[in-house]
């Protein structure tokens, strides 16, 4: 049997559900830049020794025998035979970055232990998974930090075994007997089991699956590697905090290793970049088609399920029952995320003019520099222990506060989650988070506008104070809190930065600040200047050098506006009556609801099948035809980049095109019936008006001074109008 995912032209072709854009080669310089990407990631400290790979393989074998001691005394307390005692077996799985082979040092191990149908999990069982497995560890000297989780959504034992930390899940299967050579990448595995075992085997089906649909696994590896890197570098790898996690990030990088399946990690991390500035979300990112199955689960699809419609940027699992892995993704992470993108593909493009480097690409985002207001999040506990479970709890509903602030201003205060956490260690069994905050860019500043959310606050501390694990010391404040005055633990060395840094590469951002600063000065007839007077000349010739760097590269590269090359690929690419959708091989999707979403295209053929059909048929409209191999290193850089663009442009045509037209009624009918149930005074009226609270007369939005303002704590506080690079 072969190993999945070796790189082969004739196999790539059925890999994905759509024909690759390119299939060339390497050229001499990828060579080279994909050497200095492999030196950077050693250097930075990626890879763990052969010694700690070691000491994590005796731990997961260790582990392994604990669940099969355990299970057989299950079996012995059910009362089952002694020859179904022996014969009784639990078995130990891996997923995520261990499993992906991406993990580094230090980082823990996602397992999932798998039990026979006898052997429970619930809590109200003294044998149970919670219960007897739990006591057996907690009496264990290597075993330390066992932190047990029963009612998350993914029940999950945590704790570090020899000082290696591990997640452990429990799926019950329905199976008398666990077989050692259990495959569980087969559909049959779910049958009868409850939501949690399903959630549960999720993760390493889904692990296994990315394995078999990347075309070489070795380069999905050192590109995904280095994505990973790059997003915690920039602040952007956290789903609990509503960017992406690991198992988001390995399927946008597989999708791109499907796209490029000849290409080496350092033309996948300029594509990864290349494919999602231009990605037009919330169109979906699969790996293989979604199927229905023949257990009757759900899977995602916002023609038949409303809640799907509210997902901004899907990345769906490949495995069935296919989900939306990024639910929590915001409008203002997703911004953010669409912003980092930008910034990363302009590197790019400079890196392959000489004007860059990997040092310039994984700069680390100065997150206490880029806002001039932040919102500091205090919590506090009497122990370690209660440290631990507070905090866990704390920063699962951070997200929640991040949106009601966002929704109660109706998105003109906009925050921006800091995904760590701090300490101050001279103030023990306590950590804080951080939000930055600004007025959403591009929109006039209506004169002396406050932003009040006192109430908004007060409603999020209540929601976390209805903790069911609530014990007296788990405490938390909300304050808000100007640069200058963040507390110095938080900067590395706890030493504040002499001076501002410059956020480099942001010239979106710049433009858009400027274009609002010049629009607002033209209709009041006045210039316009930043708050920071001082700094104002030395800024804005940094951001002019910057933008015109950026436009040199673009001029090198052979690279127009992206946002005009989308228009010109919607333009070049006519859909049939508007009811019709390509499929990106000629077919046309007529919007028929199946139970088999591959049924809805002409012929009820498979995607497979239509990958390999590149010709219109006589009686239809025109169409945009993208066959595999489209781009070869033969091209030249222009015209290979435009044909690249919409490429990508009809790779995003699909049975799922109405899930974007619809969003945005969705979203506002959501909103609508937010803004009629919500307490007065959270937030601006439509109008621009006055929005008084019976609750609290002093939650007012009001007019004031020249700035805006922001109401916390019971006190006024000026919230300046922020430049994009402050």
């Amino acid at each position: 049997m072969g190993t999945p995912g070796f790189n082969n032209q004739n196999n790539v072709l059925r890999l994905g559900i759509t024909d690759p854009i390119s299939l060339g080669g390497p050229t001499d310089y990828d060579l080279i830049k994909t050497r200095e990407l492999e030196k950077f990631l050693a250097n930075a400290g990626l890879y763990e020794s052969h010694e700690e790979a070691i000491s994590r393989e005796e731990v997961l074998g260790r582990l392994d025998q604990i669940v099969k001691v355990w299970v057989k005394a299950v079996s012995r307390t059910r009362g089952q035979h002694e020859q179904l005692v022996q014969e009784a077996n639990a078995k130990i799985f891996t997923f995520g970055s261990y499993r992906l082979g991406v993990h580094g040092p230090g980082a823990d191990i996602d397992t999932l232990c798998v039990g026979p149908r006898h052997a429970e999990r619930d809590v109200g069982s003294a044998v149970d998974f919670f219960g007897e497995l739990h006591k057996m560890l907690s009496e264990m000297s290597e075993v330390t930090e066992l932190h047990p989780v029963p009612d998350a959504h993914v029940p999950v034992m945590r704790f570090k075994f020899s000082g290696v930390s591990i997640d452990l899940l429990y799926a019950k299967l329905s199976l008398l007997v666990i077989p050692e050579d259990l495959d569980i990448s087969q559909d049959s595995i779910l049958q009868n089991a409850d939501e949690q075992t399903v959630r549960s085997l999720n993760g390493c089906r889904v692990t296994d699956q990315i394995l078999r649909l990347v075309p070489n696994i070795q380069t999905f590896r050192t590109t995904l590697r280095c994505m990973r890197f790059w997003a915690k570098r920039r602040g952007v790898y956290s789903n609990v905090a509503g960017f992406l996690g690991g198992i988001n990030w390995a399927l946008l990088v597989a999708r791109i290793c499907q796209l490029y399946p000849n290409a080496l990690p350092n033309m996948l991390v300029s594509r990864f970049f290349r494919v999602f500035t231009q990605w037009r979300w919330p169109n979906p990112v699969m790996l293989c088609a979604i199927e229905e199955g023949s257990l009757g689960l759900q899977v995602w699809d916002p023609r038949r399920y409303p809640k799907d419609r509210y997902h901004l940027m899907p990345i769906i699992t490949p495995a069935y029952p296919s989900m939306n892995s990024s639910y929590n993704v915001s409008s203002s992470t997703l911004r953010i995320m669409t912003e980092e993108f930008q910034r990363g593909n302009e590197i790019c493009e400079a890196m392959e003019a000489n004007k860059a480097d990997w040092d310039k690409l994984f700069e680390s985002y100065p997150f206490f520099e880029a806002y001039k207001n932040y919102l500091q999040i205090d919590i506090s506990a009497e122990n370690d222990d209660d440290l631990r479970i507070w905090k866990g709890w704390v920063e699962s509903r951070l997200r929640q506060l991040l949106l009601k602030i966002e929704r109660h201003t109706f998105n003109m205060l906009q925050c921006h989650p800091h995904p760590g956490d701090f300490s101050d260690y001279s103030r023990p069994f306590h950590c804080c988070y951080f939000m930055g905050l600004q007025r959403k860019l591009g929109v006039p500043v209506n004169e002396g506008e406050q932003f009040d959310i006192r109430l908004t606050v007060e409603e999020f501390k209540h929601s976390v104070g209805m903790y069911t694990m609530w014990k007296p010391g788990m405490e938390i404040y909300v304050t808000h809190v100007r640069r200058r005055d963040i507390p110095t633990f938080v900067f590395p060395g706890g030493v504040r930065p002499s001076r501002p840094v410059k956020v480099a590469g942001d010239s979106r951002r710049v433009s858009e600040a400027k274009v609002s600063r010049q629009a607002e000065s033209g209709k009041s007839g006045e210039s316009n200047t930043l708050v920071d007077g001082s700094d104002d000349g030395r800024k804005r010739k940094w951001e002019d050098d910057e933008a015109s760097n950026l436009r040199d590269t673009k001029r090198l590269a052979g690279v127009g506006s992206s946002s005009e090359a989308v228009h010109g690929a919607v333009a070049s690419c006519p859909v049939n009556g508007g009811t019709a959708v390509e499929n990106g091989s000629g077919e046309t999707w007529k919007g028929k609801s199946h139970n088999n979403m591959s049924e809805g295209f002409e012929g009820s053929k498979s995607p497979a099948e239509l990958s390999t059909k590149n010709g219109v048929k006589p009686d239809e409209p025109a169409r945009c035809n993208l066959p595999a191999g489209l781009l070869s290193s033969g091209d030249g850089p222009s015209s290979s980049r435009e044909t690249e663009k919409l490429a990508i442009e009809n790779i995003m045509s699909g049975p799922y095109g109405a899930h974007q037209a619809f969003l945005g009624e969705v979203e506002e009918l959501e909103y609508d019936l937010d803004c009629q149930h919500q307490v007065g005074g959270f937030g601006r009226s439509a109008k621009g008006g006055r929005v008084e609270s019976s609750a609290a007369p002093g939650a007012v939005v009001s007019v004031a001074d020249d700035h805006s303002s922001l109401h916390l704590n019971g006190s006024l506080e000026e919230l300046e109008v922020l430049s994009a690079n402050p």
